[in-house]
């Protein structure tokens, strides 16, 4: 059965969407893009001309639309101030929503398009597309196997220095809310530890072109005694780590560093006497699972099967909102000082 699709926001961010669904024959096979909405009527007119989606409909009103289209999903890539109404529109209306991140501007609303979605039987999920990408699915299965024992510490690098323009450069806490919840999301699925509380320093550097917050810098206590810290900026010019972070595991027998692209090195301790044992080299396995590491694609791919299945997606509103509540940690302890405690 062919799901009829609405893709709400047609702006830059939703070409990654759209070019997924292209460029993947199971996705194309499974979905029909039938509306666009979008409070620019022009730009849903430029993506219909770019993506031969002549026969949708088109208009300002995702209701209107979502009624035309005959609708059975809704892709939400709105500005994150506008996605609690598009979610809880589109929800109310019947049809399952998968989300650009942050799913919402606050932990409270995010609270209540879960609710919403349990109330309505809809699925209701993330584009958290960096958890699927191969590199975070080796360090997980790297982690499981125990080749450097239990993991105590995470440590991500992130210096980069894009100029979107647009709406981020306006963002309050730019760079924790639109960026740092990929890493912190990744951070948690690979420890596979729930995050506890979090001291966090939030600037905007001399140089930013950012109105707030273009640098952090936070430490996540995580159970089992694990530590994550995140040391970030978006106004960086200069040598950039990957936009994937570069990454520290250490582990109770070893480490594991991955320079966010394709460079994986790890090592346990060595036989040599004295202060320093040395290193003993550990083969970190490559790519597998080639299905699961396709970021947006595979992300849909998983929001399909859980409408089909019933099956809860893997980054369902209800676990993402653990990501979420580090963010809002992290701002919250930035704008106070202290230590906040995360409770989602």
């Amino acid at each position: 059965m062919t799901l009829n699709a609405v893709l709400c926001g047609c702006g830059a961010m939703s070409k990654g969407w759209l070019r997924a669904l292209k460029q993947t024959p199971a996705l194309a096979e499974s979905i029909e893009v039938t509306g666009l909405v979008d409070v620019n009527l022009a730009a849903a007119e430029a993506l219909t001309s770019e993506f031969g989606l002549n026969k949708a409909a088109i208009g300002t009103d995702l209701s209107s639309v979502i009624a035309k289209a005959r609708a059975d999903i809704v892709f939400d890539v709105v500005i994150p101030a506008a996605r609690f109404n598009v979610v809880s529109t589109a929800l109310k209306a019947g049809c399952h929503v998968l989300s650009e991140k942050p799913m919402a501007t606050s932990l409270a609303e995010g609270a209540a398009l879960i609710d919403l979605a349990a109330e309505t039987g809809k699925i209701h999920a993330i584009i958290q597309n960096r958890r699927f990408i191969s590199g975070v699915r080796r360090m997980r299965r790297f982690v499981e196997s125990g080749a450097i024992g239990d993991v105590t510490a995470i440590h991500c690098d992130f210096f980069i220095a894009p100029h979107f323009g647009g709406f981020r450069e306006d963002m309050d806490n730019v760079l924790l809310l639109d960026m740092a919840i990929h890493t912190f999301d990744a951070a948690r699925f690979v420890a596979g530890k729930k995050p506890l509380a979090v001291y966090c320093v939030e600037r905007n550097p001399k140089g930013s072109w950012y109105r707030h917050g273009a640098s952090a810098n936070a430490t996540f206590e995580f159970t089992d005694d694990v530590v994550f810290t995140y040391r970030g900026s978006w106004c960086a010019e200069g040598e950039r780590t990957s936009w994937e972070s570069q990454w520290r595991l250490v582990g109770s027998k070893g480490m594991l560093t991955w320079d966010g692209d394709q460079t994986f090195r790890a090592a346990v301790a060595g036989e040599e006497t004295g202060l320093l044992r040395g290193v003993t080299p550990v083969d970190v396995p490559g790519a597998e699972r080639d299905e699961e590491t396709h970021g947006h694609a595979s992300v849909i791919a998983g929001f399909v099967d859980a409408i089909r299945t019933g099956k809860r997606p893997e980054t369902a509103s209800s676990d993402n909102i653990t990501s979420l509540a580090m963010v809002f940690g992290a701002i919250e302890s930035a704008r106070t000082g202290k230590r906040v405690e995360i409770s989602a």
